[in-house]
């Protein structure tokens, strides 16, 4: 069984009788900054000179100076700019200022996994990473709740980084929802197949099968829609609210027969190796070095694809749809690339500007 942790298990004043920089004040960023400091953490939010979150950060009351300024002065450095990014801020901006005593901690473990962050012996360095998107990592504080977390230590000279990643994590509202013991290398490799094999990549692409085979077929564009889409939600809430279960007791009998009888042949054997495949490129870290390569030419193969993807028939026919309904807040992508709200970051050096990070 997983080792998990709970408030009991966290004592809140450790985080609290530290400096605590945030880097970042994306989707992450801001809801660690702002929970850290409800939390009765002293913090401040380290960005670049021209970043558009800077007045954001200062809105809301918190102390917003350079990444190497927040860095000289914190004693707990939390990392949470895109991954890609990070390997250079580190080394430019947050490395200079680690000395013995100080904790650097992350959201994800990408970069330590796969060697292209390697601290010092003498630093702590640890992990605490929401479970959920950050704008959900600040609702559910301030309504009371929490999201899950995994949490790992991959230095501890001091002896003290569980202690302190517990505390930071309870500062967060994650202590109230369960927090995980995982390493960085189980965090980055799950994290990534995850959205590959099924959050981001399995469902992106089931969906607009199962909406091009209807088309195909003649049936109307719409109807596809509503059928492969827009209920997709209704099913993801009950797997949220009660598990795979839940959802065959709530849909009718036809529905559940129909989805024993035909989800072995769309998850087919040859499926399941090609997730095992995906899986092995992400363990050996192929992936990984395929992204940075990526992003160091400019991402120009993400960027025709994200292009491409837009001008898919279900997105021209769901938005029309969605227009019909009032209750539902239509984004415009473009214009939120223009002015980023919270949950993005902008930077010259990522692949996009700005990119949304979890």
């Amino acid at each position: 069984m997983a080792r998990t942790y709970y408030d009991q298990d966290a004592d809140l004043q450790i985080v609290r009788s530290k400096r605590v920089a945030v880097i970042g004040y994306g989707s992450q960023g801001h809801a660690h900054a702002l929970n850290l400091r409800d939390s009765g953490v002293e913090v401040r939010v380290g960005l670049a000179e021209g970043s558009r979150s800077r007045e954001k950060a200062r809105l809301a009351g918190i102390t917003v100076g350079s990444a190497s300024e927040v860095s000289e002065w914190a004693e707990v450095i939390m990392l949470l700019a895109p991954d890609t990014i990070q390997p250079e801020l580190y080394r430019r901006e947050i490395e200079p200022f680690l000395i013995a005593g100080k904790t650097l901690m992350f959201g994800h473990g990408f970069n330590i996994r796969f060697g292209t962050i390697r601290p010092a012996a003498e630093i702590d360095v640890s992990m605490v990473a929401p479970k959920a998107p950050g704008h959900r990592v600040r609702e559910t504080y301030l309504a009371g709740q929490g999201t899950p977390a995994l949490l790992a230590v991959d230095q501890d000279p001091s002896g003290q980084a569980l202690a302190l990643a517990l505390s930071y994590a309870r500062a967060l509202g994650c202590t109230r929802a369960g927090v995980i013991a995982t390493s960085f290398a189980e965090e980055a490799e799950t994290d990534l197949f995850g959205e590959q094999a099924v959050l981001c990549g399995g469902v992106s692409e089931l969906v607009k099968a199962g909406f091009d085979t209807l088309v195909e077929a003649g049936y109307q564009p719409e109807v596809a829609y509503f059928e492969c889409l827009h209920e997709l939600k209704l099913i993801v809430d009950l797997f949220y609210q009660g598990g795979l279960n839940y959802m065959r007791y709530s849909v009718s009998d036809t529905a559940e027969y129909g989805g024993y009888t035909a989800g072995e042949r769309i998850i087919s054997p040859a499926v399941r190796q090609e997730m095992g495949r995906l899986l092995a490129a992400v363990q050996d870290g192929s992936f990984a070095r395929q992204w940075i390569d990526e992003c160091r030419r400019g991402c120009p193969g993400f960027k025709a694809r994200r292009a491409q993807e837009r001008n898919h028939p279900i997105e021209k026919v769901g938005a029309e749809l969605r227009e019909k309904m009032p209750f539902l807040k239509e984004f415009n992508i473009e214009e939120r690339r223009k002015a980023p709200a919270e949950g993005v970051v902008s930077s010259p050096e990522s692949p996009s500007d700005p990119i949304t990070f979890f």
